[in-house]
């Protein structure tokens, strides 16, 4: 199982499946990291936390502990 978390800077994946319970998922959702949307890996902060990822013609700053629980496919 490959999650945002394993991507290289520069990769793009398409998001297979999110893990989690209640808010936590939702929070995740109502970021915009949804079944089927494609995600590319812009840059990894020097301490490797947060990530910034392009998600549909947007910025979006993710913490590791949320990229680990959504599931990709390249």
């Amino acid at each position: 199982m490959k999650t945002l978390k394993d991507l290289k800077v520069s990769e793009t994946a398409v998001v297979k499946r999110l893990h989690g319970e209640g808010p936590v998922k939702r929070r995740i959702m109502d970021m915009g990291l949804t079944k089927g949307v494609a995600v590319h890996l812009r840059k990894v902060a020097p301490l490797g936390d947060p990530m910034e990822l392009t998600v549909r013609n947007y910025e979006l700053s993710i913490r590791k502990a949320d990229a680990e629980m959504v599931e990709v496919e390249e």
